[in-house]
């Protein structure tokens, strides 16, 4: 028998499965809406293996990031490969994708943002600290209206720790023309919790805004599912 043959009679194999089952024809038919997060990877890598369909493999690499598609986006090509079915070509097309979706996010209207508060910093911030695993320090330049200017890194560190430099960041600050500063960094471990060590940066940072006239507004903690915000808790 014909490998297409044996193909063909694999039950498992998505061309026998029902149309409006199919991925592709599935999101023609009812919408990218209607297609699930395995369904959409499944279309990403195309073909399954001898025994799993390509909806299968999807499935079971989405079992192993427990469903989540942001776990999913923190993967490297060599951890996808890891997974059945999974081979450099299509993790590579897998990073590709989930990198265009975070690019997307990263295109924001051309309108005045204005912060009000933790919440917005924390929004401002997400196309560029969502995911990473490991440390990064930015700032937030506002204008006199608490209207953001521009965000900028200021430094890039490992999984446990970056450090920021006061005479980079008001160095900044003054070339912009800000009126005050937000300081944002990240704990790719998730806890919202501020170090002792994080604490007496925020306060050489602040010490050195109010000798400049560059008041330090927020220092907020990132992280994927929530934020920790120095003003709200009392510690500028």
């Amino acid at each position: 028998m014909f490998m297409a043959d044996r193909e063909y009679f694999n039950t498992r194999t998505i061309r026998n499965w029902a149309e409006e089952d199919r991925p592709r024809e599935k999101l023609l038919l009812k919408g990218k809406a209607a297609l699930s997060d395995a369904e959409l990877v499944a279309i990403l890598i195309g073909t399954g293996t001898a025994s799993l369909s390509a909806v299968d493999v999807a499935k079971e690499l989405m079992n192993g990031v427990n469903n989540n598609i942001n776990e999913l986006a923190r993967q490297t090509v060599k951890e996808l490969m890891k997974n059945k079915g999974i081979g450099e070509a299509k993790a590579i097309t897998i990073v590709a994708a989930l990198e265009l979706g975070r690019r997307r996010k990263e295109i924001v209207e051309e309108r005045k943002r204005k912060i009000r508060g933790p919440q917005d910093i924390y929004e401002e911030m997400k196309p560029y600290m969502m995911d990473l695993r490991h440390e990064e320090f930015w700032i937030l330049l506002l204008n006199q209206g608490n209207v953001v200017i521009r965000p900028m890194m200021v430094s890039r560190g490992g999984v446990n720790g970056t450090v920021a430099d006061a005479r980079l960041i008001f160095k900044a600050a003054i070339e912009n023309l800000a009126s005050g500063v937000v300081l944002v960094h990240n704990h790719p471990s998730g806890q919202l919790v501020a170090s002792e060590a994080d604490k007496q940066l925020t306060a050489d940072i602040v010490s050195s805004g109010r000798m400049l006239g560059i008041p330090v507004l927020d220092h907020l903690i990132f992280t994927d599912l929530g934020f920790y915000s120095f003003a709200t808790e009392g510690l500028l």
